[in-house]
């Protein structure tokens, strides 16, 4: 018996809550992990194609020095859905690329992230060769691992922020504001001009 279509839409919602309440560096995090899982798909089948890991390879270098190119998230993005297409229909492989392709434009609108998600899922239901039985099956352990994972994730963000916005006394600055929290002396023990943002310096 032919299996069933899998929905991209039934799966947005369990996420979007959870989405909203997250930092945008850990959302890219999550997309390149869910991606990860599921990138031996197209990998293992066009072994030659590096489209789709340079996708994730291109969130990953916005990950670590914040550096924002549109250009370059936009080219990474379309390149690996060209691959996707080029993959064929209704396949794991397709399926994942499109994952990819989703995960990159998570530099850009956070969001974008549950569309990874969901494509890992759908690559994970398009590799089932079984019934319908066993391919929800495998798509719901999966979407518990993705979830799981998401929150362990957001609690190791929070323990690090907590741990990066010190409280001292010593802190307070004349105009009041204790500076483990104040975004322009952030930004200027940060150095983040440097890293492509134009924020204002405060010295404290």
């Amino acid at each position: 018996m032919k299996k069933s279509k899998f929905s991209l839409t039934q799966y947005k919602d369990k996420f979007l809550g959870i989405v909203e309440k997250i930092d945008h560096k850990t959302l890219a995090v999550w997309a390149i992990d869910c991606v990860k899982r599921v990138l031996p798909y197209f990998e293992e089948k066009y072994p030659q194609d590096h489209r789709p890991r340079q996708a994730i390879g291109t969130l990953q270098s916005w990950i670590d020095t914040g550096l924002f190119k549109m250009a370059d998230i936009r080219k990474a993005s379309l390149a690996a859905h060209a691959a996707a297409r080029e993959a064929g229909q209704d396949n794991a492989a397709r399926s994942a690329a499109r994952a990819a392709g989703q995960a990159v434009a998570t530099a850009h609108v956070p969001t974008h992230s549950i569309g990874a998600a969901i494509y890992a899922l759908q690559a994970i239901h398009r590799a089932s060769n079984s019934s319908d039985a066993d391919a929800d099956a495998a798509v719901a352990k999966e979407q518990d691992w993705q979830y799981q994972h998401l929150l362990k994730l957001m609690e190791n963000s929070k323990r690090l922020n907590s741990k990066s916005m010190p409280m001292e006394e010593q802190l307070i600055a004349p105009c009041g504001m204790n500076c483990g929290v104040c975004v322009s002396y952030l930004a200027m023990k940060n150095d983040l001009k440097k890293k492509g943002f134009g924020k204002k310096y405060c010295a404290g």
